[in-house]
């Protein structure tokens, strides 16, 4: 997982008590032999124990198939462990959540078993961004969760919502934002193209990525906090010590609920949406079990359910989901997301982290 992988964390030992409904849900009863299992890796804490406790158990009771949960390690350790382990042809995990980052990396030693997409009978109906694919084409991975990280405010000290990512460069907000601290997981070259270069193909080029540095390390007066503890940042939004900066949709909407003086906005350029992805492992031969899986996640009550209970933004066309509009709201939004640029932070991942810590967070 990439930075924002282990941010993803520690939300979810904040959201994961949920998706009991999941009982209502059922698939047609294949692959019913005897003894039919597929270990799973899943990001850890609540998120975990809410997929052990809900999700597992019912995708069992639907097929057979019993699954063994692994909490995977942060960072790319799970992407190592998964390459060392395919080389002795093992798998400590079939199928996997993966960063889309890692996604691509493992791709480059055709870590990941490619999917029969004929399998999953959603697979139409899922956003295209939520496909990772081989350079030919071929399937590596398929949207496992979403999420959306916004421009959030105080609501005591922003009377009004702000309408645009420009918002970060405005000097009356001096010394008053908080921005997560990594090129990898802010996604503020990726804003910074959207709002004033016109799209992200801006950073195709050095020249454009150069342009973007230098437009992005305009806000540093405006920014008091750099931080790696969402904690931290969140306490400061709620009191008003630091009320503007960037955090997660969900997480800020059940703030709101709870009475605290905070608000999630979608700017017009949109939110930033990032994502993992279901991957398996090529030393995997539980390919049928995998597959079964993945089609299962793909359900749209599933993906609403997990919208609803785990705050995950849904991997699906909207008009196939039964998520009410608020429900929609509370985790996702109509406006064109901001898609992160994996790519670069592959092939240029050195580069940009240098230029980051000299010329932004240095």
């Amino acid at each position: 997982m990439t930075e924002i992988m282990k941010t993803k964390l520690s939300r979810r030992t904040v959201l994961g008590a949920g998706v009991a409904a999941a009982s209502v849900l059922a698939m047609p009863a294949v692959l019913r032999a005897q003894e039919k299992s597929l270990k799973v890796g899943v990001y850890g804490g609540y998120f975990k124990k809410s997929f052990d406790q809900h999700i597992f158990p019912e995708f069992t009771k639907a097929t057979g198939i019993t699954v063994e949960s692994v909490a995977e390690p942060t960072g790319e350790a799970w992407l190592v462990q998964l390459e060392q382990a395919a080389k002795a042809g093992q798998a400590p995990a079939d199928l996997s959540m993966m960063s889309q980052t890692s996604t691509l990396k493992g791709q480059s030693t055709e870590l990941w078993q490619p999917l029969d997409t004929s399998k999953f009978k959603h697979y139409g109906d899922l956003l295209p961004r939520f496909i990772n694919k081989y350079p030919d084409g071929r399937v590596a991975g398929i949207g496992a969760v979403a999420w959306y990280i916004t421009l959030v405010t105080n609501t005591n000290v922003y009377k009004e919502a702000p309408k645009s990512w420009d918002a970060l460069w405005d000097k009356a907000n001096a010394d008053k934002l908080g921005l997560l601290a990594l090129a990898s997981n802010s996604f503020l070259l990726e804003v910074t193209a959207k709002t004033f270069m016109g799209g992200t193909n801006a950073l195709d080029t050095d020249e454009g990525l150069d342009k973007a540095f230098a437009k992005l390390a305009e806000v540093k007066p405006n920014v008091r906090l750099w931080y790696r503890d969402e904690a931290q940042f969140e306490q400061a939004l709620k009191s008003g010590e630091i009320p503007m900066g960037q955090y997660y949709h969900d997480v800020t909407g059940l703030a709101a609920k709870d009475g605290q003086p905070v608000r999630s906005t979608f700017p017009k350029e949109g939110g930033i949406q990032d994502s993992g992805n279901w991957v398996l492992s090529r030393a995997s031969k539980k390919v049928d079990e995998a597959h079964l899986f993945i089609d299962y996640m793909s359900q749209p009550k599933v993906q609403g359910l997990m919208s609803r209970n785990v705050g995950t933004a849904p991997t699906l066309k909207r008009e196939v989901l039964d998520l009410t509009a608020a429900e929609f709201a509370a985790v996702s939004s109509d406006i064109e997301p901001i898609i992160p640029r994996y790519d670069l932070y592959v092939s240029k991942a050195d580069a940009i982290n240098q230029k980051w810590t000299e010329l932004i967070v240095g």
